[in-house]
Protein backbone atom coordinates (compact mmCIF):
# COMPACT_ATOMS: atom_id res chain seq x y z
CA UNK A 1 0.00 0.00 0.00
CA UNK A 2 3.12 2.52 0.49
CA UNK A 3 4.34 1.77 -2.75
CA UNK A 4 0.75 2.78 -4.18
CA UNK A 5 0.93 6.10 -1.72
CA UNK A 6 4.33 6.80 -3.32
CA UNK A 7 3.24 6.01 -6.90
CA UNK A 8 0.19 8.65 -6.53
CA UNK A 9 2.23 11.20 -4.32
CA UNK A 10 5.06 10.98 -7.42
CA UNK A 11 1.57 11.72 -10.10
CA UNK A 12 0.71 14.53 -7.66
CA UNK A 13 4.24 16.48 -6.97
CA UNK A 14 4.77 16.54 -11.09
CA UNK A 15 0.91 18.29 -11.56
CA UNK A 16 1.48 20.28 -9.17
CA UNK A 17 4.71 21.49 -10.01
CA UNK A 18 3.64 21.88 -13.26
CA UNK A 19 0.80 24.11 -12.03
CA UNK A 20 3.54 26.00 -9.87
CA UNK A 21 5.44 26.65 -12.68
CA UNK A 22 2.67 27.79 -14.90
CA UNK A 23 1.58 30.23 -12.47
CA UNK A 24 5.45 31.87 -11.87
CA UNK A 25 4.99 30.76 -8.37
CA UNK A 26 8.30 29.86 -6.31
CA UNK A 27 8.37 27.06 -4.86
CA UNK A 28 10.77 23.95 -3.21
CA UNK A 29 9.88 20.29 -2.67
CA UNK A 30 11.28 18.13 0.31
CA UNK A 31 10.78 14.53 1.38
CA UNK A 32 11.17 13.01 4.46
CA UNK A 33 11.20 9.82 6.37
CA UNK A 34 12.68 8.76 9.70
CA UNK A 35 14.36 5.59 11.84
CA UNK A 36 14.28 6.85 15.04
CA UNK A 37 15.48 10.13 16.22
CA UNK A 38 19.34 9.71 15.35
CA UNK A 39 18.12 8.66 11.39
CA UNK A 40 15.51 11.68 9.95
CA UNK A 41 16.57 11.37 6.20
CA UNK A 42 15.70 14.95 4.66
CA UNK A 43 15.33 14.93 0.39
CA UNK A 44 15.82 17.94 -1.50
CA UNK A 45 13.74 17.23 -4.64
CA UNK A 46 13.71 20.88 -5.96
CA UNK A 47 15.34 23.48 -4.14
CA UNK A 48 13.51 27.43 -4.25
CA UNK A 49 16.83 28.75 -6.26
CA UNK A 50 16.67 25.91 -9.19
CA UNK A 51 14.71 25.14 -12.00
CA UNK A 52 11.80 23.00 -12.22
CA UNK A 53 13.77 20.67 -14.76
CA UNK A 54 14.92 17.20 -15.70
CA UNK A 55 17.26 16.95 -12.71
CA UNK A 56 14.35 17.73 -10.32
CA UNK A 57 11.85 15.69 -12.23
CA UNK A 58 14.46 12.98 -12.13
CA UNK A 59 14.75 13.27 -8.05
CA UNK A 60 10.96 13.14 -8.03
CA UNK A 61 10.90 10.34 -9.78
CA UNK A 62 13.17 8.43 -7.71
CA UNK A 63 11.71 9.12 -4.62
CA UNK A 64 11.07 5.88 -2.68
CA UNK A 65 8.74 4.51 0.38
CA UNK A 66 10.71 5.74 3.45
CA UNK A 67 10.43 4.53 7.29
CA UNK A 68 8.28 6.40 9.64
CA UNK A 69 7.17 9.81 9.68
CA UNK A 70 9.03 12.10 12.02
CA UNK A 71 6.88 14.80 11.20
CA UNK A 72 7.91 17.25 13.73
CA UNK A 73 11.61 17.70 12.77
CA UNK A 74 10.52 17.65 8.87
CA UNK A 75 8.06 20.23 9.43
CA UNK A 76 10.86 22.56 11.28
CA UNK A 77 13.61 22.08 8.65
CA UNK A 78 11.29 23.36 6.03
CA UNK A 79 9.92 25.97 7.93
CA UNK A 80 13.41 27.05 8.11
CA UNK A 81 13.96 27.19 4.70
CA UNK A 82 10.60 28.84 3.47
CA UNK A 83 10.98 31.55 6.31
CA UNK A 84 14.17 32.48 4.14
CA UNK A 85 12.39 32.56 1.27
CA UNK A 86 11.03 36.35 -0.04
CA UNK A 87 7.56 36.32 -0.32
CA UNK A 88 4.31 38.00 1.33
CA UNK A 89 2.71 35.08 1.83
CA UNK A 90 4.30 31.21 2.59
CA UNK A 91 2.63 27.84 2.80
CA UNK A 92 4.30 25.24 4.14
CA UNK A 93 2.44 22.22 2.48
CA UNK A 94 2.75 18.80 4.03
CA UNK A 95 1.27 15.61 2.52
CA UNK A 96 1.12 12.54 4.22
CA UNK A 97 -0.46 9.22 4.15
CA UNK A 98 -0.57 8.51 8.06
CA UNK A 99 0.23 10.19 11.76
CA UNK A 100 3.13 11.50 13.42
CA UNK A 101 4.87 7.74 13.86
CA UNK A 102 8.55 6.48 14.65
CA UNK A 103 9.85 3.32 16.28
CA UNK A 104 10.90 5.61 19.72
CA UNK A 105 8.42 7.06 21.56
CA UNK A 106 7.56 9.32 18.76
CA UNK A 107 4.39 6.72 18.28
CA UNK A 108 3.02 7.85 21.22
CA UNK A 109 1.46 10.70 22.50
CA UNK A 110 5.11 12.13 22.13
CA UNK A 111 4.87 12.50 18.38
CA UNK A 112 1.28 14.41 18.29
CA UNK A 113 2.60 16.87 21.16
CA UNK A 114 6.32 17.51 18.59
CA UNK A 115 4.52 17.95 15.66
CA UNK A 116 1.55 20.14 17.37
CA UNK A 117 4.69 22.38 18.22
CA UNK A 118 6.56 22.40 15.11
CA UNK A 119 3.11 23.39 13.58
CA UNK A 120 2.65 26.76 16.19
CA UNK A 121 6.48 27.45 15.98
CA UNK A 122 6.17 27.91 12.24
CA UNK A 123 3.23 30.25 13.01
CA UNK A 124 5.03 31.94 15.03
CA UNK A 125 7.70 31.84 12.18
CA UNK A 126 5.10 33.70 9.84
CA UNK A 127 4.24 30.65 8.10
CA UNK A 128 0.96 29.16 7.14
CA UNK A 129 0.96 25.10 7.78
CA UNK A 130 -1.25 23.26 6.08
CA UNK A 131 -1.49 19.06 5.83
CA UNK A 132 -3.04 17.13 3.09
CA UNK A 133 -3.54 13.23 3.85
CA UNK A 134 -5.30 10.80 2.66
CA UNK A 135 -5.57 8.73 6.37
CA UNK A 136 -9.11 8.30 6.83
CA UNK A 137 -8.41 8.51 10.56
CA UNK A 138 -6.48 11.59 10.44
CA UNK A 139 -10.16 14.02 11.96
CA UNK A 140 -9.12 12.07 15.12
CA UNK A 141 -5.57 13.68 15.57
CA UNK A 142 -5.22 16.72 12.65
CA UNK A 143 -7.89 19.39 14.08
CA UNK A 144 -5.12 19.24 17.29
CA UNK A 145 -2.60 19.43 14.89
CA UNK A 146 -3.22 21.98 12.85
CA UNK A 147 -6.32 23.76 13.71
CA UNK A 148 -9.75 23.20 11.93
CA UNK A 149 -9.15 25.02 8.83
CA UNK A 150 -5.68 23.45 8.74
CA UNK A 151 -5.90 20.33 6.71
CA UNK A 152 -7.72 18.34 4.23
CA UNK A 153 -8.49 14.56 3.93
CA UNK A 154 -8.89 13.18 0.77
CA UNK A 155 -10.80 10.09 1.07
CA UNK A 156 -10.07 8.57 -2.35
CA UNK A 157 -6.39 8.71 -2.42
CA UNK A 158 -6.29 8.46 -6.41
CA UNK A 159 -7.68 12.14 -6.35
CA UNK A 160 -4.73 13.37 -4.77
CA UNK A 161 -3.16 14.37 -8.21
CA UNK A 162 -6.36 16.53 -9.21
CA UNK A 163 -7.07 17.96 -5.76
CA UNK A 164 -3.89 19.54 -4.58
CA UNK A 165 -3.67 22.20 -7.67
CA UNK A 166 -7.08 23.16 -6.64
CA UNK A 167 -6.30 22.58 -3.05
CA UNK A 168 -3.86 25.47 -3.38
CA UNK A 169 -5.71 27.56 -5.45
CA UNK A 170 -8.10 27.70 -2.58
CA UNK A 171 -5.46 28.41 0.07
CA UNK A 172 -3.78 31.41 -1.76
CA UNK A 173 -6.50 33.18 -2.70
CA UNK A 174 -6.89 36.57 -1.87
Amino acid sequence: DSLRFIDLLRDAIFLFSEALTATGDRFGIYGFSSLRREHVRYHLLKDFGERYDGAARARILAMKPGFYTRMGAAIRQSAQILAEQPASRRLLLIITDGKPNDLDLYDSRYGIEDTRVAVHEARGMGLTPFCVTVDREAGSYLPYLFGPAGFCVIRKPEELPRRLPLLYAQLTRN
